[in-house]
Formats: structure tokens, C-alpha cells, sequence
């Protein structure tokens, strides 16, 4: 991701139904992730009713849970979010790469925006700043995701 980010744009997300499906994996900073997504999303105006959450193992998990949850219930848009880290090996990458394809899959058949909240470091200072520290990806997710609502809302 850039750091030239795009212009804000203020959206009333109070008609919203947000789903969130959020990796365990690097739990800490997941945690500070789905924290600065929820406060976003509710500081636009989407309730507690209309906000819900499933939990998976890790990123890989994502799409099968984006998937599951666009068909369980209607909403206006997914977020997922994880956090992959290099290591010793390439599986970050591999594992980056077919998530990011599937969540894009499952957006066109669902017909539901998903926001691709998969944050991919190379090393756990990248991982914190963009997780909890001077890059606020959580909010640059949830803004994409109210976006995208709004967009759906509109043409459809």
C-alpha cells in the first residue's frame, strides 16, 4: 500500500450492514487492527446491530469466511483482515497471493465489495506501524469499506 492515500470523503454509514471477518493469527496486532476498523466504522455511523464479526484461524481462512458470511447474511460489504509477516520462507507471499485473488472472487460472485484488509509486512516494525502505530491502515480499510457500501447502494 501507498502512503498517498486517497481524500476522505465523510459518508453517513448509519443504513450500513458491515461484515467483518478477522484473522487470529498475530492476534495482538490483529486486535489493534479490528479495533481502529470497528471505531471507524461506528465513529461514520454504523451501529452495533448493523456490525457483525467472525473470527478465523488465520489469512488463508478469509475467503472461505468472506464467502460464508456474504451468503449468510446481506450486506453492504466485507471487510477481512489479516496479517502475514515474511519469515524464513516464501509462504507469506504464497499465502498473500491467493488470498488476495480469492477475496476478489468472492467480491464478483457475491456481488458484495470486499475490502482487502490483509496487511503484508516484511518485518514486525512494518507489521506494528501499519497494525497500531503511525499508519493507520485500520481506518483506511473501514473508509474503503463505507465507500464501497455507499457504491453498492447506488447502483444497485
Amino acid at each position: 500500500m501507498s502512503l498517498d492515500a486517497p481524500e476522505h470523503l465523510t459518508i453517513d454509514g448509519t443504513p450500513f450492514a458491515v461484515g467483518i471477518v478477522a484473522a487470529r493469527y498475530n492476534a495482538e496486532l490483529l486486535e489493534a487492527l479490528l479495533s481502529q476498523v470497528v471505531q471507524q466504522l461506528k465513529s461514520a455511523g454504523v451501529t452495533e446491530n448493523n456490525l457483525i464479526i467472525e473470527r478465523v484461524p488465520g489469512s488463508n481462512e478469509l475467503p472461505i469466511a468472506a464467502h460464508l458470511l456474504s451468503r449468510a447474511h446481506r450486506f453492504d460489504v466485507v471487510v477481512a483482515l489479516g496479517l502475514l509477516i515474511r519469515g524464513d520462507t516464501i509462504h507469506y507471499e504464497l499465502i498473500a497471493d491467493a488470498v488476495t485473488h480469492a477475496l476478489q472472487t468472492v467480491a464478483l460472485e457475491s456481488e458484495t465489495p470486499v475490502i482487502n484488509g490483509v496487511v503484508v509486512a516484511e518485518n514486525q516494525l512494518q507489521a506494528e506501524a501499519r497494525c497500531r502505530g503511525a499508519i493507520n491502515r485500520g481506518a483506511e480499510f473501514a473508509r474503503a469499506a463505507l465507500e464501497m457500501a455507499a457504491l453498492k447502494r447506488r447502483l444497485s
